[in-house]
C-alpha cells in the first residue's frame, strides 16, 4: 500500500486560495446547506479538503472543482476514503453546469477576484440547483442583499435578486483562514428561483435595461438609458408605460419596477417592428 504524502500544496497567491480550517465554520456552512443522504453536491474551490469530508459525509455525491492540478491530486489522494467524491480538475468558469443533476446543492468558497463572474454562471444554471451556500467577500456579500434605496444597492443586486433569493447567513474572520485574507468574508445562502412570481420574457433585455440604469448612477434614469444608447422616444414611451417618473434614479427602483420597465421596452420594440416599413436590401451577387 502507498504511503500518503505529508506535505500539502502550498497556498498560490496567484489564484488567490485562502483555505477554510476552523472546524466550527465547516459545521456552520454544512448546516445551512441542509444536506440530505439523496442530495448532490458541486463544491467550488475545495481547498485542502476539511469541508470536502463533511460534504460527502452528508450528501449522496460531491463533485469538486479544482483549478490548481497539485491541490486536485492532493484531494484524490488524501479523500481516497470518500467513494462518493468526484475530483475534476479544470476551472470553473468553464465548467460544463448544464450537465449537473437536477437539484444539486452549490457550496463554494469562490476565488474572490473571480467571485462575481462564477456567480452570474451559476445564477444561469438555476434550473440545475435548488440552492447555493457561498462565501464571499463581505463587500460583494452585502451588494447582494441590498435594497432600493441603499448604497450598496446597483447591478448585482437586481440581477441576483431576480434569479435567487439571498439571505446573508454569518460573517467568517479571517483567522478562520489560512492564509488570512486581508478583506471580511460572509456566506450567503441562495434560494433559486425556477419557478419565479415575476416573469421576464426577454432575459437579455432585462439585464441590458438594468446595466444601463446603473451606468450611470448620478443621473436620472432618461439620461442614463439615453446615454447608454437606447432611443430617447422609446425610451420616454417605456417608462410612462411602466409608470416610472423620468427622473427617478436606478437606485431607488425596486426588482417589479425593472421587470415592468424591461417589459414596456419589448412591446415598444415588437410595436416598432410592425410600424416602420421595411427597406428593401440590394441584391448580392446571389
Amino acid at each position: 500500500m502507498r504511503a500518503r504524502s505529508s506535505s500539502t500544496p502550498p497556498p498560490l497567491k496567484r489564484l488567490g486560495q485562502h483555505f477554510l480550517i476552523d472546524p466550527n465554520m465547516i459545521r456552520k456552512i454544512v448546516t445551512l446547506a441542509d444536506l440530505h443522504p439523496e442530495e448532490d453536491v458541486l463544491e467550488i474551490g475545495p481547498g485542502r479538503g476539511d469541508l470536502t469530508r463533511a460534504l460527502c459525509a452528508a450528501a449522496r455525491s460531491v463533485i469538486a472543482v479544482e483549478l490548481d492540478r497539485k491541490l486536485a491530486a492532493y484531494l484524490a489522494e488524501h479523500l481516497s476514503d470518500c467513494h462518493n467524491l468526484d475530483v475534476r480538475v479544470g476551472d470553473a468558469l468553464t465548467f460544463p453546469y448544464e450537465t449537473l443533476a437536477r437539484g444539486t446543492v452549490v457550496v463554494a468558497n469562490l476565488p474572490y477576484y473571480v467571485s462575481t463572474p462564477l456567480l452570474f454562471k451559476l445564477l444561469a444554471s438555476r434550473d440545475r440547483i435548488a440552492r447555493m451556500v457561498l462565501m464571499l467577500q463581505a463587500e460583494v456579500a452585502r451588494r447582494l442583499v441590498a435594497r432600493p434605496g441603499s448604497r450598496e444597492y446597483g447591478i448585482l443586486s437586481v440581477l441576483a435578486q431576480h434569479a435567487a433569493e439571498p439571505s446573508l447567513a454569518f460573517q467568517v474572520s479571517p483567522t478562520c483562514f489560512r492564509p488570512r485574507p486581508e478583506v471580511g468574508s460572509a456566506v450567503v445562502r441562495f434560494l433559486t428561483k425556477e419557478q419565479r412570481h415575476l416573469r421576464v420574457a426577454d432575459e437579455a433585455l432585462f439585464t441590458r435595461i438594468v446595466r444601463a440604469a446603473f451606468a450611470h448612477r448620478r443621473k436620472t434614469l432618461m439620461n442614463s438609458l439615453r446615454d447608454e444608447g437606447l432611443d430617447p422616444d422609446r425610451i420616454e414611451r417605456a417608462l410612462e408605460s411602466a409608470g416610472v417618473h423620468p427622473a427617478r434614479r436606478a437606485e431607488t427602483l425596486g426588482l417589479e419596477e425593472f421587470a415592468g420597465l424591461a417589459q414596456a421596452f419589448g412591446e415598444g420594440m415588437k410595436k416598432g417592428l410592425r410600424t416602420e416599413p421595411s427597406t428593401p436590401r440590394p441584391r448580392t451577387g446571389w
